[in-house]
């Protein structure tokens, strides 16, 4: 295993999962707020699970994400 590419190749994935999670959950949380289904001083339980095929991993992550 070449660590360098390694490295590299993790850490674009993991740039590509925060930039779309991050553009994914503001549009939704804008949608909700624009059609008043979600108040703007709600906390929102969030959760992903993180799955890598070929070294069966499966990790849970959870986390609040506080509108206010």
């Amino acid at each position: 295993m070449n660590e360098d590419t390694f490295n590299m190749s993790l850490r674009k994935f993991l740039k590509k999962v925060g930039v779309t999670s991050q553009r994914e959950i503001e549009h939704a949380v804008n949608e909700a707020l624009s059609a008043g289904t979600l108040a703007g001083n709600a906390t929102l339980k969030a959760k992903m699970l993180l799955t890598i095929d070929g070294v069966d991993l499966s990790v849970p992550i959870e986390g609040d994400i506080e509108l206010e």
